[in-house]
């Protein structure tokens, strides 16, 4: 195999967390005065950290993005974390891979203890061998950051036999800025546009192709 080991974005690449992600952010605008009634605005949040993106979008200041984001947490961490599924196929590709011989593990932007429990809760927990996201005290938030705790941890010395695969285009740049390979899938919140303007090695229209690119290139 090439790649021995891949690294997979939670958010956009194995579950569709739109509705959760949305309307947490919805309800922490909302404490600020700001209605957004079309959830479909608030796509962009999905993919970067959520205190870059309140600072990014809406002009928030170093204070109030904090308070965003402790706002976001307030609904998410009960409520929100379950709007989310699986798309379909997810589970079983997961179990093909680890068959397979390959070693998985997720490397996410989402709070590492968000990240754990929603992979305890869609029990795919067992096909990773580690599991990495941002801190709650905001450290440790960008994709490269997560990245570069994984190979840390797992002690992988050469970063070309890992394959980052994910959806948006800070998957994309954190594989750039540690030495990794990219794959892009295109099922999720990012365009072909986004993701093609990145180095890759494949953009995957579904978790099948996705499965038939890694197991046979």
């Amino acid at each position: 195999m090439k790649y021995q080991t891949i690294f997979f974005d939670l958010d956009g690449t194995l579950t569709d967390s739109f509705e959760g992600i949305a309307k947490s952010v919805q309800y922490a605008l909302s404490h600020f005065g700001i209605q957004v009634n079309d959830l479909h605005e608030l796509r962009c949040f999905i993919g970067p950290s959520l205190y870059d993106s309140f600072r990014e979008f809406y002009q928030m200041d170093h204070e109030t993005a904090t308070l965003a984001v402790e706002k976001y947490r307030e609904r998410f961490r009960d409520t929100g974390i379950y709007e989310n599924k699986l798309y379909d196929s997810v589970a079983s590709m997961l179990k093909t891979l680890c068959g397979a011989g390959f070693t998985l593990c997720v490397a996410s932007a989402k709070p590492e203890v968000f990240v754990k429990r929603i992979l305890e809760y869609f029990q795919i927990s067992q096909y990773f061998d580690f599991a990495a996201g941002s801190l709650l005290d905001n450290t440790r938030k960008e994709k490269a950051d997560v990245i570069r705790h994984i190979l840390s941890q797992k002690q992988i010395a050469d970063p070309s036999s890992v394959l980052m695969v994910g959806d948006r285009k800070h998957d994309a740049e954190g594989a750039q800025q540690t030495g990794l390979s990219f794959c892009g899938v295109l099922y999720g919140f990012g365009s072909r546009e986004e993701l093609a303007a990145y180095p890759h090695v494949y953009l995957a229209q579904s978790p099948q192709e996705l499965q038939e690119f890694l197991l046979h290139g």
